[in-house]
């Protein structure tokens, strides 16, 4: 699956596209302007993905790559 499927699939289970992932990420205190804050761990972001997104691992670490700024939306 490409980096845009999962951001695909994702919005289709949540709702959120990129920006509003980036923005919920914000809100968890995990992202600040859509970047991922210092010292925020990838497991982090996976078990926020995971526990209140309810995503598989591959999604929330698809949300990790996002935040990261590792992938970009259209990858």
């Amino acid at each position: 699956m490409s980096f845009q499927g999962y951001l695909n699939t994702i919005q289709a289970k949540t709702g959120l596209d990129a920006d509003g992932l980036k923005a919920a990420a914000d809100a968890a205190g995990l992202s600040e302007g859509g970047a991922l804050k210092p010292g925020v761990k990838a497991g982090q972001v996976v078990a926020w993905g995971k526990g209140s997104l309810g995503l598989g691992h591959g999604h929330a670490m698809a949300i990790y790559a996002l935040l990261s700024g590792k992938r970009a939306e259209g990858d």
